[in-house]
């Protein structure tokens, strides 16, 4: 788990109308594509710290697609941003990939691993990858091996490697775990809130917490603005149940346009589980 407390986050996604463009890249297609699919925008990247500083959280997740450039000139002025408003990159999220694939696992790999260096650069603390979206007989053990290989280039670049309960591989409890418990010391957990659905989502998180150093605290909106508190303070509960004390970082995707009053809604449910 991590050290450094329970703290509030924000991930680059709860704000993408907030940020308009994206420039999708992914091991099929490896460049910057431009698009608007949320429309122009009204802030930049760069100019994120200091808003999300004023709004009181001082820890950011960005998603791979919405760097513009990769270029060293323009990842030092982004990880300058961070360092002038006081805001730490907790992880860059690498949105595709699917390292169980056996036809082109290498092929995602070295793209995977490029994105890490990338992390590096932006003194990020982790770098998530999906676990694999192949789910066959040998997949847990091509992901499994290719989490460990993932990890160390990660270390020299002084990040540390997470995956998450996101796609097939580590679409159950079981296959987390048996994932993940050979490269405990290796390999972290981000732990969504909206990844799982169903009855038993609760005790399938409460099996894979022992893994988690982090959390995508996503709350589910029944109407514009109005949460679903009970589905949400029952996953925090679970987070406290298992000793979780990493951030919190906020997952705010409702039918409402305002983003800022969104995220505000989810911290303050989430604030009285920090202590």
């Amino acid at each position: 788990m991590a050290e450094n407390g329970r703290r509030l986050s924000v991930s680059t996604w709860s704000l993408h109308r907030q940020l308009g463009p994206s420039w999708w890249d992914s091991p099929e297609q490896p460049q910057k594509t431009y698009g608007e699919p949320w429309g122009p925008g009204e802030l930049t990247l760069p100019e994120l710290p200091a808003r999300l500083a004023d709004f009181g959280i001082h820890t950011l997740e960005i998603c791979h697609f919405h760097l513009s450039q990769l270029d060293d000139a323009y990842l030092e002025q982004l990880r300058a941003a961070h360092d002038e408003a006081g805001v730490s990159i907790f992880s860059l999220l690498i949105d595709d990939g699917d390292i169980s694939n056996p036809q082109h696992q290498a092929r995602d790999l070295a793209w995977i691993e490029g994105w890490l260096a990338v992390a590096g650069k932006l003194g990020a603390e982790c770098a998530r990858v999906i676990g694999g979206k192949t789910l066959d007989d040998g997949a847990v053990a091509r992901s499994r091996d290719a989490l460990a290989s993932l990890a160390d280039v990660a270390a020299k670049h002084n990040v540390r490697l997470m995956t998450e309960n996101w796609f097939d591989v580590t679409g159950t409890p079981g296959r987390v775990c048996e994932l993940l418990e050979p490269l405990r010391d290796q390999v972290g957990l981000c732990v969504d809130f909206g990844n799982w659905k169903g009855a038993d989502k609760y005790d399938d998180f409460a099996q894979i917490m022992p893994y988690a150093g982090s959390t995508h605290a996503k709350c589910s909106f029944t109407s514009p603005l109005q949460p679903d508190a009970v589905d949400f303070e029952r996953c925090l509960q679970v987070c406290d149940e298992g000793g979780f004390s990493g951030p919190y970082t906020l997952i705010y995707d409702g039918p409402d346009d305002d983003e800022w009053a969104g995220l505000q809604i989810e911290a303050d449910m989430v604030r009285p589980w920090l202590g």
